[in-house]
Protein backbone atom coordinates (compact mmCIF):
# COMPACT_ATOMS: atom_id res chain seq x y z
CA UNK A 1 0.00 0.00 0.00
CA UNK A 2 1.15 3.59 -0.82
CA UNK A 3 -0.14 7.16 0.07
CA UNK A 4 1.68 10.50 -0.64
CA UNK A 5 1.16 13.64 1.33
CA UNK A 6 -0.71 16.68 -0.47
CA UNK A 7 -1.52 19.92 0.56
CA UNK A 8 -1.72 18.49 4.03
CA UNK A 9 -4.52 15.55 3.23
CA UNK A 10 -3.73 11.91 3.03
CA UNK A 11 -3.57 11.27 -0.60
CA UNK A 12 -3.77 8.17 -2.25
CA UNK A 13 -0.30 7.34 -4.64
CA UNK A 14 -0.80 6.82 -8.45
CA UNK A 15 1.81 4.62 -8.62
CA UNK A 16 1.21 1.10 -6.40
CA UNK A 17 -2.18 0.31 -8.72
CA UNK A 18 -4.09 3.15 -8.04
CA UNK A 19 -3.59 4.76 -11.20
CA UNK A 20 -4.46 1.73 -13.06
CA UNK A 21 -7.95 1.49 -11.24
CA UNK A 22 -8.95 4.97 -11.79
CA UNK A 23 -8.01 4.79 -15.05
CA UNK A 24 -9.81 1.49 -15.56
CA UNK A 25 -12.87 3.00 -14.08
CA UNK A 26 -12.83 5.95 -15.40
CA UNK A 27 -12.76 4.39 -19.03
CA UNK A 28 -15.29 1.77 -18.15
CA UNK A 29 -17.87 5.05 -16.87
CA UNK A 30 -17.23 6.55 -20.37
CA UNK A 31 -18.22 3.30 -22.07
CA UNK A 32 -21.05 3.06 -20.20
CA UNK A 33 -22.34 6.41 -20.25
CA UNK A 34 -22.02 5.81 -24.15
CA UNK A 35 -24.46 2.85 -24.16
CA UNK A 36 -27.02 3.35 -21.91
CA UNK A 37 -27.56 7.25 -23.30
CA UNK A 38 -27.36 4.98 -27.13
CA UNK A 39 -29.61 1.99 -26.16
CA UNK A 40 -33.01 4.40 -25.98
CA UNK A 41 -32.28 6.24 -29.00
CA UNK A 42 -31.95 2.70 -30.44
CA UNK A 43 -35.40 1.75 -28.54
CA UNK A 44 -36.97 4.20 -29.96
CA UNK A 45 -36.06 3.15 -33.16
CA UNK A 46 -37.67 -1.06 -32.67
CA UNK A 47 -40.94 0.43 -30.91
CA UNK A 48 -43.61 2.94 -30.27
CA UNK A 49 -44.53 2.18 -27.02
CA UNK A 50 -43.56 3.78 -23.82
CA UNK A 51 -43.78 0.85 -21.60
CA UNK A 52 -41.39 -1.17 -23.31
CA UNK A 53 -38.99 1.59 -23.50
CA UNK A 54 -39.27 2.51 -19.99
CA UNK A 55 -38.90 -1.26 -19.49
CA UNK A 56 -35.53 -1.77 -21.33
CA UNK A 57 -34.11 0.85 -18.05
CA UNK A 58 -36.10 -0.84 -15.80
CA UNK A 59 -33.65 -3.93 -16.54
CA UNK A 60 -30.75 -1.54 -15.38
CA UNK A 61 -32.29 -1.80 -11.97
CA UNK A 62 -33.77 -5.32 -11.40
CA UNK A 63 -30.53 -7.18 -11.08
CA UNK A 64 -29.85 -5.18 -8.37
CA UNK A 65 -33.12 -5.90 -6.37
CA UNK A 66 -32.66 -10.11 -7.72
CA UNK A 67 -28.76 -10.61 -7.15
CA UNK A 68 -27.05 -7.50 -4.83
CA UNK A 69 -26.64 -8.91 -1.94
CA UNK A 70 -25.55 -12.25 -3.86
CA UNK A 71 -23.03 -10.41 -5.58
CA UNK A 72 -21.60 -9.18 -2.19
CA UNK A 73 -21.51 -12.21 -0.73
CA UNK A 74 -19.35 -13.50 -4.04
CA UNK A 75 -16.88 -10.68 -3.59
CA UNK A 76 -15.99 -11.67 -0.21
CA UNK A 77 -15.53 -14.89 -0.92
CA UNK A 78 -12.94 -14.51 -4.67
CA UNK A 79 -10.38 -12.90 -5.28
CA UNK A 80 -11.76 -9.90 -6.36
CA UNK A 81 -9.14 -8.25 -8.78
CA UNK A 82 -9.42 -11.89 -10.57
CA UNK A 83 -12.92 -11.52 -10.70
CA UNK A 84 -13.21 -7.73 -11.77
CA UNK A 85 -11.63 -8.12 -14.86
CA UNK A 86 -13.39 -11.52 -15.81
CA UNK A 87 -16.54 -9.52 -15.46
CA UNK A 88 -15.33 -7.05 -17.51
CA UNK A 89 -13.89 -9.30 -20.02
CA UNK A 90 -17.36 -11.07 -20.14
CA UNK A 91 -19.47 -7.42 -20.42
CA UNK A 92 -16.95 -6.81 -23.45
CA UNK A 93 -17.90 -9.56 -25.74
CA UNK A 94 -21.17 -9.52 -24.73
CA UNK A 95 -21.46 -5.76 -25.82
CA UNK A 96 -19.20 -6.43 -28.78
CA UNK A 97 -21.73 -9.26 -29.91
CA UNK A 98 -24.40 -7.10 -29.30
CA UNK A 99 -22.69 -4.13 -31.91
CA UNK A 100 -22.39 -6.79 -34.51
CA UNK A 101 -26.24 -7.78 -33.94
CA UNK A 102 -26.90 -3.93 -34.50
CA UNK A 103 -24.69 -3.27 -37.19
CA UNK A 104 -26.03 -6.12 -39.28
CA UNK A 105 -29.48 -5.18 -38.54
CA UNK A 106 -30.79 -7.53 -36.20
CA UNK A 107 -31.09 -5.53 -33.09
CA UNK A 108 -34.78 -6.20 -31.26
CA UNK A 109 -35.95 -5.29 -28.05
CA UNK A 110 -35.54 -8.51 -26.80
CA UNK A 111 -32.10 -8.46 -27.49
CA UNK A 112 -31.91 -5.25 -25.68
CA UNK A 113 -33.61 -6.00 -22.95
CA UNK A 114 -31.02 -9.61 -22.49
CA UNK A 115 -28.06 -6.91 -22.62
CA UNK A 116 -29.17 -4.70 -20.41
CA UNK A 117 -30.13 -7.71 -17.55
CA UNK A 118 -27.33 -9.50 -18.08
CA UNK A 119 -24.87 -6.40 -17.69
CA UNK A 120 -26.27 -4.93 -14.49
CA UNK A 121 -26.57 -8.85 -13.13
CA UNK A 122 -22.58 -8.85 -13.64
CA UNK A 123 -21.79 -5.81 -12.41
CA UNK A 124 -23.73 -6.60 -8.70
CA UNK A 125 -20.20 -8.40 -8.83
CA UNK A 126 -17.94 -6.09 -9.88
CA UNK A 127 -19.08 -3.36 -8.65
CA UNK A 128 -19.23 -4.81 -5.12
CA UNK A 129 -15.42 -6.50 -5.54
CA UNK A 130 -14.09 -3.05 -6.62
CA UNK A 131 -15.28 -1.21 -3.36
CA UNK A 132 -13.88 -4.51 -1.25
CA UNK A 133 -10.59 -4.27 -3.27
CA UNK A 134 -9.62 -0.43 -2.81
CA UNK A 135 -8.52 -1.07 0.64
CA UNK A 136 -5.97 -3.53 -0.70
CA UNK A 137 -4.70 -0.77 -2.93
CA UNK A 138 -4.10 2.22 -0.51
CA UNK A 139 -4.00 3.11 3.13
CA UNK A 140 -7.23 3.26 5.44
CA UNK A 141 -6.21 6.85 5.92
CA UNK A 142 -6.59 7.94 2.28
CA UNK A 143 -9.33 6.15 1.08
CA UNK A 144 -11.38 9.41 1.36
CA UNK A 145 -9.40 10.73 -1.07
CA UNK A 146 -8.81 7.61 -3.53
CA UNK A 147 -12.58 7.33 -3.49
CA UNK A 148 -12.99 11.09 -4.32
CA UNK A 149 -10.41 11.12 -7.03
CA UNK A 150 -12.27 7.83 -8.09
CA UNK A 151 -16.34 9.07 -8.43
CA UNK A 152 -15.03 12.84 -9.14
CA UNK A 153 -13.16 11.29 -12.66
CA UNK A 154 -16.39 9.16 -13.37
CA UNK A 155 -18.40 12.02 -13.13
CA UNK A 156 -16.38 13.54 -15.57
CA UNK A 157 -16.07 10.99 -18.06
CA UNK A 158 -19.92 9.86 -17.93
CA UNK A 159 -21.79 13.32 -16.51
CA UNK A 160 -19.55 15.34 -19.45
CA UNK A 161 -17.37 13.39 -21.63
CA UNK A 162 -19.78 11.03 -23.05
CA UNK A 163 -22.90 13.16 -23.99
CA UNK A 164 -21.27 14.41 -27.03
CA UNK A 165 -19.47 11.85 -27.95
CA UNK A 166 -22.65 9.88 -28.58
CA UNK A 167 -24.04 11.93 -31.73
CA UNK A 168 -20.42 11.68 -33.19
CA UNK A 169 -20.30 8.03 -32.51
CA UNK A 170 -23.91 7.73 -34.00
CA UNK A 171 -22.65 9.82 -37.31
CA UNK A 172 -20.96 6.65 -38.28
CA UNK A 173 -23.60 4.17 -37.20
CA UNK A 174 -26.03 2.75 -34.50
CA UNK A 175 -23.60 0.16 -33.62
CA UNK A 176 -20.58 2.70 -32.96
CA UNK A 177 -21.39 3.48 -29.20
CA UNK A 178 -21.34 -0.30 -28.62
CA UNK A 179 -18.45 -1.17 -30.08
CA UNK A 180 -16.70 1.73 -28.13
CA UNK A 181 -18.58 -0.07 -24.83
CA UNK A 182 -16.98 -3.02 -25.82
CA UNK A 183 -13.63 -1.43 -26.18
CA UNK A 184 -13.72 -0.04 -22.90
CA UNK A 185 -14.61 -3.05 -21.14
CA UNK A 186 -11.65 -4.92 -22.80
CA UNK A 187 -9.40 -1.89 -21.80
CA UNK A 188 -10.27 -1.94 -18.15
CA UNK A 189 -10.56 -5.88 -18.18
CA UNK A 190 -6.54 -5.75 -19.14
CA UNK A 191 -5.56 -2.47 -16.50
CA UNK A 192 -7.42 -4.79 -13.68
CA UNK A 193 -5.46 -7.78 -14.22
CA UNK A 194 -2.16 -6.06 -14.27
CA UNK A 195 -2.47 -5.30 -10.99
CA UNK A 196 -0.50 -6.80 -8.29
CA UNK A 197 -2.49 -6.76 -4.43
CA UNK A 198 -2.37 -9.15 -1.86
CA UNK A 199 -5.76 -10.49 -1.36
CA UNK A 200 -7.43 -9.46 2.26
CA UNK A 201 -6.76 -12.27 4.95
CA UNK A 202 -9.75 -14.65 5.22
CA UNK A 203 -10.20 -17.04 8.25
CA UNK A 204 -11.42 -20.29 7.32
CA UNK A 205 -15.20 -20.51 6.42
CA UNK A 206 -17.33 -22.49 9.40
CA UNK A 207 -18.19 -26.33 7.82
CA UNK A 208 -20.99 -25.96 5.96
CA UNK A 209 -21.29 -22.26 5.53
CA UNK A 210 -23.50 -20.88 2.45
CA UNK A 211 -23.74 -17.90 0.68
CA UNK A 212 -27.32 -17.01 2.84
CA UNK A 213 -25.77 -17.88 5.75
CA UNK A 214 -23.26 -15.29 4.53
CA UNK A 215 -25.36 -12.81 3.51
CA UNK A 216 -27.16 -13.00 6.56
CA UNK A 217 -24.03 -12.63 8.49
CA UNK A 218 -23.09 -9.05 6.52
CA UNK A 219 -26.93 -7.62 6.82
CA UNK A 220 -26.51 -8.67 10.97
CA UNK A 221 -23.23 -7.04 11.13
CA UNK A 222 -24.53 -3.93 9.14
CA UNK A 223 -27.51 -3.34 11.38
CA UNK A 224 -25.53 -4.19 14.87
CA UNK A 225 -22.67 -1.16 13.64
CA UNK A 226 -25.22 1.40 14.68
CA UNK A 227 -23.44 3.89 12.82
CA UNK A 228 -23.74 2.21 9.26
CA UNK A 229 -26.98 1.31 9.99
CA UNK A 230 -28.22 4.93 10.14
CA UNK A 231 -26.38 6.04 7.33
CA UNK A 232 -27.83 3.35 5.11
CA UNK A 233 -31.47 4.39 6.02
CA UNK A 234 -30.11 7.58 5.56
CA UNK A 235 -28.91 6.89 1.93
CA UNK A 236 -32.27 4.93 0.91
CA UNK A 237 -34.55 8.02 2.02
CA UNK A 238 -32.26 10.20 -0.13
CA UNK A 239 -32.21 8.07 -3.25
CA UNK A 240 -36.33 7.47 -2.94
CA UNK A 241 -35.90 11.09 -3.18
CA UNK A 242 -33.52 11.33 -5.96
CA UNK A 243 -35.62 8.85 -7.72
CA UNK A 244 -39.04 11.57 -7.23
CA UNK A 245 -37.04 14.34 -8.34
CA UNK A 246 -35.31 12.95 -11.51
CA UNK A 247 -38.09 11.61 -12.70
CA UNK A 248 -39.92 14.27 -13.13
CA UNK A 249 -37.16 16.94 -13.60
CA UNK A 250 -37.82 17.45 -16.81
CA UNK A 251 -42.07 18.49 -16.32
CA UNK A 252 -40.37 20.89 -13.39
CA UNK A 253 -38.86 22.10 -15.87
CA UNK A 254 -40.65 22.39 -18.94
CA UNK A 255 -43.68 23.09 -17.54
CA UNK A 256 -43.66 24.67 -13.92
CA UNK A 257 -41.12 26.85 -15.19
CA UNK A 258 -42.16 27.36 -18.46
CA UNK A 259 -38.09 26.80 -19.86
CA UNK A 260 -37.48 24.53 -22.82
CA UNK A 261 -35.43 21.42 -23.80
CA UNK A 262 -32.57 23.85 -23.58
CA UNK A 263 -33.40 25.00 -20.05
CA UNK A 264 -33.25 20.89 -18.73
CA UNK A 265 -30.04 20.52 -20.25
CA UNK A 266 -29.13 23.77 -18.04
CA UNK A 267 -30.29 22.44 -14.99
CA UNK A 268 -28.48 18.78 -15.56
CA UNK A 269 -25.58 20.55 -16.74
CA UNK A 270 -25.34 22.41 -13.52
CA UNK A 271 -25.78 19.26 -11.50
CA UNK A 272 -22.93 17.22 -13.58
CA UNK A 273 -20.45 20.45 -12.76
CA UNK A 274 -22.08 20.90 -9.06
CA UNK A 275 -20.76 17.18 -8.80
CA UNK A 276 -17.39 18.09 -10.37
CA UNK A 277 -16.80 20.45 -7.85
CA UNK A 278 -18.25 18.45 -4.40
CA UNK A 279 -15.63 15.45 -5.56
CA UNK A 280 -12.73 18.08 -5.18
CA UNK A 281 -13.98 19.56 -1.98
CA UNK A 282 -15.23 15.77 0.04
CA UNK A 283 -12.38 14.86 1.98
CA UNK A 284 -11.62 18.48 2.95
CA UNK A 285 -14.66 19.13 4.28
CA UNK A 286 -14.63 15.64 6.43
CA UNK A 287 -11.34 16.30 7.35
CA UNK A 288 -12.23 19.48 9.12
CA UNK A 289 -15.55 18.15 9.97
CA UNK A 290 -15.40 14.55 10.06
CA UNK A 291 -17.57 12.10 7.91
CA UNK A 292 -20.37 11.93 9.57
CA UNK A 293 -20.51 16.00 10.16
CA UNK A 294 -19.58 15.72 6.52
CA UNK A 295 -22.79 14.00 5.93
CA UNK A 296 -24.86 16.10 8.47
CA UNK A 297 -24.06 18.88 6.00
CA UNK A 298 -24.61 17.81 3.26
CA UNK A 299 -27.91 16.49 3.66
CA UNK A 300 -28.47 20.19 5.37
CA UNK A 301 -27.46 22.04 2.17
CA UNK A 302 -29.02 19.43 -0.41
CA UNK A 303 -32.40 20.00 1.92
CA UNK A 304 -31.77 23.75 1.57
CA UNK A 305 -31.55 23.77 -2.11
CA UNK A 306 -34.35 21.74 -2.39
CA UNK A 307 -36.40 23.99 -0.59
CA UNK A 308 -35.40 27.05 -3.24
CA UNK A 309 -36.31 24.83 -6.62
CA UNK A 310 -39.79 23.87 -5.39
CA UNK A 311 -40.85 27.44 -4.26
CA UNK A 312 -38.54 29.95 -6.11
CA UNK A 313 -39.96 29.94 -9.97
CA UNK A 314 -37.23 31.01 -11.65
CA UNK A 315 -34.38 29.16 -13.47
CA UNK A 316 -31.35 30.73 -11.98
CA UNK A 317 -32.48 29.65 -9.12
CA UNK A 318 -33.36 25.83 -9.94
CA UNK A 319 -29.70 26.24 -11.40
CA UNK A 320 -28.16 26.76 -8.22
CA UNK A 321 -30.32 24.78 -6.13
CA UNK A 322 -28.73 21.61 -9.23
CA UNK A 323 -25.94 22.50 -8.20
CA UNK A 324 -25.44 22.69 -4.85
CA UNK A 325 -27.41 19.54 -5.36
CA UNK A 326 -24.80 17.74 -6.89
CA UNK A 327 -22.11 19.05 -4.85
CA UNK A 328 -22.80 17.87 -1.98
CA UNK A 329 -23.98 14.48 -3.35
CA UNK A 330 -21.07 13.69 -4.32
CA UNK A 331 -19.83 15.16 -0.65
CA UNK A 332 -22.38 12.55 0.84
CA UNK A 333 -21.47 9.85 -1.62
CA UNK A 334 -17.59 9.99 -1.16
CA UNK A 335 -18.18 10.06 2.61
CA UNK A 336 -20.62 7.60 2.67
CA UNK A 337 -18.47 4.77 1.10
CA UNK A 338 -15.38 5.76 2.58
CA UNK A 339 -16.99 5.36 6.20
CA UNK A 340 -18.79 2.08 5.00
CA UNK A 341 -14.97 0.75 4.23
CA UNK A 342 -13.01 2.11 7.41
CA UNK A 343 -16.12 0.43 9.85
CA UNK A 344 -16.35 -2.52 7.60
CA UNK A 345 -14.58 -5.83 8.70
CA UNK A 346 -11.47 -6.40 5.82
CA UNK A 347 -13.72 -9.93 4.84
CA UNK A 348 -16.89 -8.42 4.80
CA UNK A 349 -16.51 -5.27 3.00
CA UNK A 350 -18.16 -6.80 -0.05
CA UNK A 351 -21.23 -7.87 1.75
CA UNK A 352 -21.59 -4.38 3.24
CA UNK A 353 -21.21 -3.13 0.36
CA UNK A 354 -23.83 -4.71 -1.62
CA UNK A 355 -26.41 -4.02 0.88
CA UNK A 356 -25.58 -0.34 0.74
CA UNK A 357 -26.29 -0.85 -3.12
CA UNK A 358 -29.54 -2.53 -3.09
CA UNK A 359 -30.85 0.32 -0.44
CA UNK A 360 -29.76 2.63 -3.23
CA UNK A 361 -31.36 1.09 -5.93
CA UNK A 362 -34.48 0.20 -4.16
CA UNK A 363 -35.08 3.69 -3.94
CA UNK A 364 -34.97 5.14 -6.90
CA UNK A 365 -37.11 3.12 -8.68
CA UNK A 366 -39.87 3.33 -5.37
CA UNK A 367 -38.72 7.25 -5.73
CA UNK A 368 -39.53 7.75 -9.03
CA UNK A 369 -43.40 6.16 -9.37
CA UNK A 370 -43.69 8.05 -5.28
CA UNK A 371 -42.58 11.84 -7.35
CA UNK A 372 -45.16 10.40 -10.45
CA UNK A 373 -48.21 10.08 -8.14
CA UNK A 374 -47.29 13.35 -6.08
CA UNK A 375 -47.18 15.54 -9.16
CA UNK A 376 -50.15 14.47 -10.42
CA UNK A 377 -51.64 14.99 -7.40
CA UNK A 378 -50.21 17.92 -5.76
CA UNK A 379 -48.63 19.66 -8.59
CA UNK A 380 -45.75 19.68 -10.48
CA UNK A 381 -42.93 21.59 -7.73
CA UNK A 382 -44.83 18.82 -5.06
CA UNK A 383 -41.73 16.37 -6.04
CA UNK A 384 -38.86 18.74 -5.02
CA UNK A 385 -40.63 19.61 -1.78
CA UNK A 386 -41.68 15.94 -1.26
CA UNK A 387 -37.22 15.00 -1.40
CA UNK A 388 -37.22 17.88 0.77
CA UNK A 389 -38.78 16.28 3.26
CA UNK A 390 -36.90 12.51 2.64
CA UNK A 391 -33.57 14.47 3.10
CA UNK A 392 -34.49 16.33 5.98
CA UNK A 393 -35.43 13.15 7.76
CA UNK A 394 -32.30 11.42 6.11
CA UNK A 395 -30.25 14.26 8.23
CA UNK A 396 -32.74 13.50 11.59
CA UNK A 397 -31.86 10.03 11.43
CA UNK A 398 -28.14 10.86 11.38
CA UNK A 399 -27.67 13.54 14.02
CA UNK A 400 -27.78 10.44 16.91
CA UNK A 401 -24.25 9.03 15.18
CA UNK A 402 -23.10 12.18 14.75
CA UNK A 403 -19.92 11.28 17.34
CA UNK A 404 -18.36 8.51 14.96
CA UNK A 405 -16.51 6.99 17.45
CA UNK A 406 -18.86 4.05 17.69
CA UNK A 407 -17.21 0.40 17.64
CA UNK A 408 -17.34 -1.89 15.26
CA UNK A 409 -18.87 -5.34 15.82
CA UNK A 410 -17.03 -8.66 14.56
CA UNK A 411 -19.57 -11.03 13.42
CA UNK A 412 -18.75 -13.98 15.49
CA UNK A 413 -19.01 -13.48 19.25
CA UNK A 414 -20.37 -9.27 19.08
CA UNK A 415 -16.78 -8.39 20.44
CA UNK A 416 -15.63 -4.98 20.07
CA UNK A 417 -13.07 -5.12 17.23
CA UNK A 418 -11.73 -1.23 16.42
CA UNK A 419 -12.93 2.28 16.26
CA UNK A 420 -14.26 4.57 13.50
CA UNK A 421 -11.75 6.90 12.83
CA UNK A 422 -12.17 10.54 13.62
Amino acid sequence: MTTAEAAGLRAPAWRGGFGRLWTAAVVSRLGDALRTTALPLLAVQLTDDPLIIASVTACGYVPWLLFGLLGGAVADRVDQRRAMWAVDLVRGLLVAGFALAVGLGHASIPLLLALAFSLTTLQTLFDNASTALLPSLVDREALGSANARLMTGQQLAGGLLAGPFVPLLLTAGAAMPFAADAGTYLLAAALVASLRVRPPERGPRPAGSTLRAEIGEGLRVLWRDRALRSVCVATLLCNIGMGALIATLVLHVTRWLHGGDAAYAAAMTAYAAGSLAGGFAAQRIARKAGRVAALLLAGTVQTASLLLAGTVRHLPALLVAMALLGAMGMVWNVNQVTLMQQRSPDAMVGRIASSFRTASTAGAPLGALLGGAVAGAFGLNAPALLTAVLFALAVTSLIPTRKVDVPVVAPEDDAVTGHAPR
